[in-house]
């Protein structure tokens, strides 16, 4: 009796790499372009680019630029952690912030409140599309997230209590600076987190090791849900 032939996998695992790449990096991508969108709305922006636009606002660097600097220090802060960066913590580092700055330069200037609501809507309904691609792609988390997850290891404190202090801290610094604080600072906080969930889901790759089945990224990106 002949042996019948093994089952093939329902994805070819260079399929699944490409994908995972394309969903990184356009994520990564439509990351910068929402928070440019809520930069340009001018009604509350979420707690990491409060800082980003009050110390732009400082220093006369653009927002982009600073997103860089920020993230490249912030990444830093992992060596004392031992935590280790993946392809998408270097990449997120440097591709937010390039298309920040680029969808910045092409998106007019909103004044009337007719427009800067809608805005600040789809600011926000694109980043929790953004997050779920570019986490469910598994390449890694952004470097604030890692700082989170990373004093929550260290310190023993839950995930919740870290990041509520280190975005207190942030969102308290960029103010003081000139950032950004209002209704879409609360609206981004409350919807981030459902939408994020939503599109990671809808985004999930399948995993080589699973037989087909998908997975999202596990862990820490998901528990940490999201640089802002």
């Amino acid at each position: 009796m002949s042996t019948p032939p093994p089952d093939r996998p329902s994805s070819p695992p260079s399929r699944h790499l490409t994908r995972r790449l394309l969903q990184l990096y356009v994520g990564l991508a439509l990351y910068g372009a929402s928070v440019a969108l809520l930069v340009e709305a001018g009604l509350g922006l979420a707690p990491w680019s409060v800082l980003d636009q009050g110390l732009a606002e400082m220093t006369g660097l653009t927002i982009g630029v600073v997103s860089i600097i920020v993230g490249a220090v912030v990444l830093l802060l992992w060596i004392p952690m031992r935590q280790r960066p993946g392809l998408g913590t270097v990449s997120n580092v440097f591709v937010v912030g390039i298309a920040m700055d680029g969808t910045l330069a092409l998106v007019p200037d909103a004044h009337a409140l007719g427009i800067r609501v809608p805005l600040l809507v789809a600011g926000i309904l694109l980043n929790g599309l953004a997050t779920g691609l570019y986490i469910a792609a598994r390449f890694g988390p952004g470097p604030r997230d890692g700082l989170m997850t990373g004093l929550h290891r260290r310190t023993g404190r839950s995930i919740r209590l870290v990041r509520t202090a280190i975005e207190v801290a942030v969102v308290a610094t960029g103010f003081v600076l000139g950032g950004t604080v209002g209704v879409g600072t609360v609206l981004y906080a409350v919807a981030i987190g459902p939408l994020a969930q939503l599109f990671l889901r809808l985004f999930a790759v399948p995993s080589a090791s699973s037989g087909g089945s998908t997975v999202v990224a596990a862990g820490q990106p998901e528990q940490a849900i999201l640089r802002g």
